[in-house]
């Protein structure tokens, strides 16, 4: 037995991954235990579940991996310092203590991590070398071209190359300071949401806005080559040597000071989020063209941040050269733990690897991406809900289960749904969700604002059987889409005309209005994100849905992740009972029990927090 460890840390979305003879056994992020957002500290958690997983110790591990070289990303921030010095010392002193505490020091960080039990060497693979790794093997495709795009690695912000077999071999690159990410994450600092997490808010905003400021960007900007190749004027960005990530020459080819964080949302935030989501889907679109006519690959695997804009995915596989398109579901860092534990697998120990054949369901080596903890069950969820003093049914069958569960949406409840293994990757997808009913024309409002405790505007995702996806939403090549990746138009047949005819509702006020027969999942430009959900990957969820389908006639759920604003997904029974008790969630389902909110303790949120405080110490 050959176990590999992967690990990722100390920048975005820390993670470890566990592959044991070439299988993927457990992937988690480090915040899901610590309950800290994008929790950048070393992964001692997530280690401790992957091992517990496999029943291994540290000392039982043949190789531990690290997703990036650090010595080679010092150098960038050495470099770029002494090429913007003296403007860059405050940006420079102030990423120091990290660096000298942790990343210069990372073999004894480590094997501090892993309580001195690991006494082997550590392996240190690229950045985009990770993120290639993530994207190749675990896809379907025996042979495929491999597309990498984020803000930055070590140097390279875009890579690409060829996958075949059990070997990768990425033969171009873009490098710092010209990033098609850092790009997206400038106009998302300057719309006055948050960097690397916020990207997710600008490309929900943009449908709301017109594309007016997408060819100043391409004057101004970006200089843009055929090849998908382009150029940054840094005159205009901040990130190099500063503390923001624009400056005032930026501010003033846009009207004005950036958006402060909480403001109202104005029609230029709108249109600049319009314009810069078509000027990056243009950009992916030259470098997939460019990629196509190179490999001369059919196939194309993703992977990096810009990966999980899932609405230039979609445009890429409508109208771009490829067949199909896989993208690693942990397209960002976090994936980079499990791209590293492969990349020692295939490439360096150069074992076999066997793709899976392309069937539409269950057809890549992902599981479903169902990798994290499973829920309590039995005696020990029944301790969890005992200690809050939670009322509960339990169902033996899963049948039954989803009957009744199918009967509650139906009449317009809201439902959290806690089962099997936790997801790995940005995206619930019916192991920790909250569901509801697409044909409500207020379910998008109520679960936005009293449940999810965020901006009304935001999109919600449709969980779709897949036998069922090619009638109610057009996902071009390829209907199969299990990670909630792409975004593809709503089914001509499925819109509906606008009950006000030519009365067009302004600005953020679009989201009321009813655009289909799922209203609650159909953004104001007829767009989806969808999920499509299907008994191999996720049996229970898609039983579930069936059971929705034969009550209502309708495939299709609202399915978002079970979590509250600036809060991770729910790992736990404890956290979704939190989550269930502070929302104005109306049931909740936790392994085999359904509990009802009018049945529950009248706790506050305080008191909820201390009866499970109390069952966690003893």
């Amino acid at each position: 037995m050959t176990a590999i460890l992967g690990i990722s840390a100390f920048y975005h979305d820390s993670a470890a991954a566990l592959v044991v003879d070439g299988q993927i056994v457990a992937a988690a992020q480090e915040e899901r235990f610590t309950r800290k957002k994008h929790d950048h500290a070393f992964p001692m958690h997530a280690i401790d579940y992957c091992l517990s997983e496999a029943g291994l110790q540290g000392g039982d591990l043949d190789y531990v991996a690290f997703y990036d070289k650090p010595l080679l990303k010092f150098e960038r921030l050495l470099e770029t310092y002494l090429a913007y010095a003296p403007r860059g010392f405050r940006s420079f002193v102030r990423a120091m203590p990290l660096w000298l505490r942790h990343k210069l020091h990372l073999p004894r960080v480590m094997r501090r991590g892993l309580g001195g039990a690991y006494t082997k060497r550590f392996v240190f693979t690229e950045h985009h070398e990770s993120h290639a790794a993530s994207a190749f093997f675990p896809s379907p495709f025996e042979a495929a071209a491999i597309l990498t795009l984020d803000g930055v690695g070590e140097w390279a912000t875009a890579s690409f190359g060829v996958g075949r077999g059990r070997t990768i071999e990425l033969s171009h690159e873009l490098r710092f300071p010209h990033s098609l990410g850092l790009l997206y994450s400038a106009f998302t600092y300057f719309c006055g949401f948050k960097v690397n997490s916020g990207e997710y808010k600008l490309m929900g905003l943009a449908p709301f806005g017109e594309p007016r400021y997408a060819g100043l960007i391409r004057e101004k900007l970006i200089d843009l080559k055929p090849d998908g190749s382009f150029r940054l004027d840094m005159r205009y960005f901040n990130y190099c040597q500063g503390l923001t990530m624009t400056n005032a020459r930026f501010a003033s080819l846009f009207g004005g000071p950036a958006r402060s964080a909480e403001t109202p949302i104005t029609q230029r935030e709108m249109d600049l989020a319009a314009s810069v989501q078509v000027v990056t889907e243009d950009v992916v679109l030259a470098i997939g063209r460019h990629v196509h006519e190179r490999t001369g690959m059919r196939d194309l695997c993703l992977a990096g941040g810009v990966a999980l804009n899932c609405v230039a995915n979609g445009r890429l596989l409508r109208e771009g050269p490829f067949e199909r398109v896989w993208v690693q579901p942990a397209a960002g860092d976090a994936g980079g733990a499990l791209g590293s534990a492969l990349f020692v697998w295939h490439q360096l120990l150069e074992k076999p690897r066997e793709a899976s054949a392309w069937s539409g369901a269950g057809g890549d080596a992902q599981r479903g991406s169902l990798l994290g903890p499973a829920i309590e069950t039995g005696e020990s969820l029944e301790r969890v809900l005992s200690s809050v003093g939670a009322v509960s049914r339990r169902y033996e069958d899963d049948e039954e289960l989803a009957e009744r569960v199918a009967l509650l949406l139906a009449s317009g409840k809201v439902v959290g749904w806690c089962r099997g293994r936790m997801e790995f990757g940005p995206r619930a997808l019916g192991a920790r969700s909250i569901l509801g009913d697409p044909r409500s024309r207020e379910m998008q409002s109520r679960m936005n604002v009293k449940i999810k405790f965020r901006e009304s505007f935001r999109p919600f995702a449709p969980a779709v059987l897949a036998a069922e996806a090619g009638d109610w939403f057009e996902l071009g090549k390829n209907a199969d889409s299990p990670y909630m990746l792409l975004v593809g138009p709503v089914a001509p047949g499925r819109r509906v005309a606008h009950e006000n005819g030519d009365a067009r509702a302004a600005g953020l006020d679009r989201v009321r209005e009813v655009r289909s027969q799922v209203p609650a999942v159909t953004h104001v430009d007829h767009s989806a994100r969808v999920q499509t959900v299907d008994r191999t990957r996720n049996p229970g969820f898609s039983t579930l849905i069936e059971a929705w389908h034969r009550l209502t006639g309708c495939p299709v759920l609202v399915n978002t992740s079970f979590n509250v604003r600036g809060e991770p997904i729910v790992a736990t029974a404890a956290d979704a009972y939190r989550c269930f008790m502070a929302t104005n969630m109306d049931a909740l389902v936790v392994g085999d029990r359904l509990l009802l909110k009018e049945d529950q303790p009248g706790w506050t949120e305080h008191e909820v927090d201390e009866h499970l405080a109390k069952f966690e110490l003893d």
